[in-house]
C-alpha cells in the first residue's frame, strides 16, 4: 500500500464538498437533490465509478464547473467518491441536508472553500480517500473579541438574527 496527498484543484476558491457514495445513479441524485434544494443553483459534480468501465461519470448547471468537477475526480481516482463545486454566491450549508438524504450517500470528507487536501491509499486494486486537510492548522484559542467578531460577522451576512 501506498500513501497519496492529492491537492484539490480550486483556483477560484469556490465551495466544494467531497464526499462517498455507492451507486452509478449517484449522479443524477445527487443533481437532482441540488436543483431541488436551491432553484437555479450553479454547479458542477463528478463521481468516480468503482467498477465496471470505472470512469468519472458528471453532470451539473454550468459547464466550467463540471469540468472543474471531472478534472478533480480523475485526479483522486478513489472508487466511488464525489466531488461537487458550487458557483460563486452558493453554499454547502444550503445544501448539505439535501444530499446527505440522497440514498447512496454514506460520508461527506468536507464542504469548504479552504485548501483541500485529500490523504488517499493506494493498493494493487485501487484508491480510497483516508481523510482530508481542510485548510490550514489552527493559530490560536478565541477570545472575547473574537467571540463578538463571530456573532457580528453571522448577523452581517444574515445566517443569524
Amino acid at each position: 500500500m501506498e500513501l497519496k496527498l492529492v491537492s484539490i484543484e480550486n483556483p477560484d476558491e469556490l465551495n466544494l464538498i467531497l464526499g462517498q457514495a455507492h451507486f452509478i445513479k449517484t449522479v443524477e441524485d445527487i443533481h437532482e437533490a441540488l436543483v431541488t434544494a436551491v432553484p437555479g443553483i450553479k454547479f458542477g459534480l463528478a463521481f468516480c465509478e468503482s467498477s465496471g468501465v470505472a470512469l468519472v461519470r458528471a453532470s451539473g448547471t454550468d459547464a466550467a464547473l463540471v469540468e472543474l468537477a471531472k478534472r478533480n475526480a480523475f485526479a483522486l481516482g478513489a472508487g466511488h467518491s464525489f466531488i461537487v463545486f458550487l458557483g460563486a454566491g452558493f453554499f454547502p450549508l444550503n445544501v448539505l441536508r439535501a444530499i446527505r438524504d440522497v440514498p447512496e450517500v454514506v460520508n461527506i470528507f468536507c464542504a469548504t472553500a479552504n485548501p483541500v487536501q485529500v490523504i488517499l491509499a493506494e493498493t494493487e486494486q485501487g484508491r480510497g480517500i483516508l481523510g482530508v486537510i481542510d485548510g490550514v492548522k489552527s493559530k490560536g484559542v478565541e477570545d472575547a473579541a473574537g467571540v463578538a467578531w463571530r456573532k457580528e460577522f453571522l448577523r452581517k451576512i444574515g445566517y443569524k438574527l
